[in-house]
């Protein structure tokens, strides 16, 4: 995706700056992409030897960095085991969003996002949840991002959908919160920072309790209610511990916050078992499966957040997004076998849509994706109908045949994002 000299992608591209050429995080790299801003010059990524171009965006926040990224709808254009090579657009849900959904400026590095959910919320009214791909016939269109969609988008954006075996043990909790939280900088929705709206529970310390208490509550001030205005709500980005009947209602826990529950009414809670059964019946059946939940979220007066609308997302141990028991079994083996890859996500897609499930960055030439058939689905061809035909493809029909043997796996250089202490 990116590369900027404070580690938020990989350290090994290489780039062409005003005729120099500089590996992100080398002496003067921080220098010279902050002078390309200053003057408005692109760099050139080096991944292949004609370049690409690529553009120099300004970091929110305290330390006002710079950061490489690269231009719009250009990813599927880099070698595969570029950092900034992303799939073709039109294999994962992706296709169906970009340039529509998800608008992004070189000009200032922000982009903008249509959600097709409220950011606010008006007494006495009361959403369903989001089970968006579920079925064509509540899939939402791809002019506006829905909460699934959204968070496909931030998972996609802070890399967590890429593997490389250096990763292996390292992402961790803390690891995948400060990256979504680094993807939602410099992100519009509905006119507001994405940021400020987006809570992700810090891991929690009992030592630290008291302080994260505190910055929890003042983040959350925001979307308390007010009498006779429009509510803002929060965006919760966590993992689900439980989602259960309370005293009173219902209730979701989510891990690290173990002192404050979710509120959820009891239309919510019925809707929930129906729209996401096949995810829960997923967590509830492996062990090591982590149910991430994203959601909107309102505050009350005495201090209680009670959902709005949310969506669930089951992933594996290292927080790579599955859809079901076959693909984890496809995920499994290939970080098994040490490959390297990208997962592909539904976004807005519905459940028949065709989906690569992963990308093998690791192969000679063009990056083969990889498709799990679904059962009862006849024709196999549209799997080949969604990208360039010269791409390579891998089918698996779990219900008529054992996985077949994966693409060949070239060998390549160690690249310094498979020994960096910080992993994505």
């Amino acid at each position: 995706m990116e590369a900027s000299f404070h580690g938020i992608a990989a350290p090994s591209a290489v780039y062409e700056i005003g005729g120099r050429r500089f590996e992100a995080g080398s002496h003067g790299f921080a220098e010279a992409i902050a002078d390309a801003h200053a003057v408005h010059q692109r760099p050139r990524c080096m991944c292949l030897a004609e370049g690409i171009e690529m553009y120099v965006a300004r970091l929110a926040g305290s330390d006002r960095g710079y950061i490489v990224k690269r231009m719009p709808d250009t990813g599927s254009r880099h070698a595969p085991v570029c950092p900034s090579y992303e799939p073709p657009a039109e294999s994962s849900g992706l296709g169906q969003v970009l340039g529509s959904a998800i608008t992004e400026d070189p000009a200032t590095g922000e982009t903008t996002l249509k959600l097709d959910f409220s950011m606010s919320k008006i007494a006495g009214r009361t959403a369903m949840p989001t089970a968006v791909g579920d079925s064509d016939s509540v899939a939402s269109s791809g002019t506006k991002l829905s909460l699934r969609g959204l968070l496909h988008y931030l998972w996609d954006q802070a890399e967590l959908t890429r593997w490389q075996p250096g990763f292996a043990g390292r992402r961790t909790w803390s690891t995948v919160r400060k990256h979504l939280l680094q993807a939602a900088e410099n992100k519009i929705a509905r006119g507001d920072s994405l940021r400020t709206r987006l809570y992700i529970p810090e891991a929690f310390s009992v030592d630290q309790r008291d302080a994260i208490n505190a910055r929890r509550m003042a983040q959350w001030s925001q979307a308390i209610a007010a009498p006779g205005k429009p509510q803002h709500l929060m965006l919760l980005i966590a993992e689900v511990k439980e989602i259960v009947p309370a005293r009173y209602g219902f209730k979701a826990m989510v891990k690290h916050v173990p002192d404050q529950a979710f509120a959820l009414d009891e239309q919510l809670y019925r809707r929930l078992g129906r729209r996401f059964e096949s995810a829960l019946a997923l967590w509830g059946a492996v062990d090591d499966i982590h149910m991430v939940m994203i959601a909107t979220f309102s505050v009350s007066t005495a201090g209680i957040p009670t959902i709005v609308e949310l969506s669930l997302m089951p992933t594996t141990r290292h927080w790579l997004p599955v859809e079901d028991g076959y693909e984890k079994q496809l995920i499994e083996r290939l970080v098994a076998d040490g490959r390297s890859f990208v997962k592909g996500l539904r976004y807005n897609l519905g459940a028949g849509g065709a989906l690569a499930s992963a990308t093998l960055t690791d192969c000679e030439g063009s990056a083969p994706l990889l498709f799990v058939v679904n059962a009862g689905i006849e024709d196999n061809g549209r799997y080949l109908q969604v990208c360039d035909p010269s791409v390579p493809v891998w089918q698996w029909s779990p219900s008529r045949e054992a996985m077949p043997p994966l693409p060949p796996r070239q060998p390549h250089p160690t690249r310094a994002a498979d020994s960096a202490v910080d992993c994505r």
